[in-house]
């Protein structure tokens, strides 16, 4: 029973119908929680309930999957009435948020004379006023003894000032400082830390242009993680690892870091920036 430490718990994972946001909602459905699976595109309808499928098949949950906007406030209000509908405890009344991971992100990549409004605007939508709008609808059903768990995806992006992503910098800049804010905020109910991946070897990024694939392979030799592993890693990590002096991360790699962040035993840390990059940046 160890292993099932998140029992009866729930988490809701924004983006969680492919990469990493699934690999998150399959390692903490793996230790007992019940999740759900939030996307936004009905292209991924179909996929969503195919993860949500399996990870109650494969785990024994109860996984809800549910295509909702978070940059809308009706669309977020419309994704916590459902999901407290389906959850609510049959006896008791009881209902309760337990772990909350804005993992749900964009970028647009290019040089900082090449940006537009348009991106300009829609990308802070989604990657900043998202998780406010969610957090803040999801307060009131959060816990009250600080054993819940907020994890936010920030990016080494705005750490290292990666070239050409001066908007997703931006972004990622802003969850960081939100992540502080609401340590103290929300103090008495739930831990707020932020991780920082580089690059992960999601279907996204394995099909990005070879050019991009330079640019983030740049800070491989400054990465002590990175090393390509001839007796571990697949061939495929192995090819793209060995072009660009080194490996991007597995995306249970950061699920893991994750739902350590939502261990009961992470309880005495909070407002933190940790890291998830290999060493590319050390937490400080």
């Amino acid at each position: 029973m160890s292993s099932r430490v998140y029992e009866e718990k729930l988490a809701i994972v924004t983006g969680s119908s492919r990469g990493i946001g699934a690999a998150i909602a399959q390692n903490l459905a793996s230790k007992g929680c019940n999740v759900v699976v939030n996307y936004t595109s009905e292209a991924s309808d179909v996929i969503a309930q195919k993860v949500a499928s399996e990870l109650e098949r494969m785990y024994g949950v109860v996984a809800l999957p549910f295509r909702a906007d978070i940059t809308s406030r009706e669309e977020c209000e419309g994704l916590v009435s459902a999901v407290r509908e389906r959850f609510t405890h049959a006896d008791s009344g009881l209902f309760q948020i337990d772990i909350l991971v804005h993992n749900a992100a964009i970028a647009y990549l290019g040089p900082v004379e090449t940006v537009k409004e348009a991106e300009f605007r829609r990308i802070y939508e989604v990657n900043v006023l998202g998780p406010v709008l969610l957090t803040g609808i999801c307060k009131p059903y959060l816990p009250t003894d600080r054993s819940g768990r907020i994890v936010m995806l920030s990016s080494i992006n705005s750490k290292v000032g990666t070239e050409n992503t001066t908007l997703y910098s931006g972004t990622k800049g802003a969850v960081e400082a939100m992540t502080r804010v609401w340590a103290r905020e929300l103090a008495e109910q739930a831990t707020v830390n932020a991780i920082n991946p580089g690059a992960v070897s999601t279907g996204q990024y394995l099909a990005a242009p070879d050019d991009i694939k330079e640019i983030l392979g740049r800070w491989n030799p400054l990465t002590p993680l990175a090393s390509v592993r001839d007796d571990l890693d697949t061939p495929e990590i192995q090819d793209t690892g060995k072009r660009f002096g080194g490996r991007a991360a597995y995306p249970e790699e950061i699920a893991g870091l994750v739902a350590s962040i939502c261990h009961p035993e992470f309880g005495w840390c909070t407002g933190s920036i940790i890291s998830a990059n290999g060493g590319l940046s050390f937490s400080i």
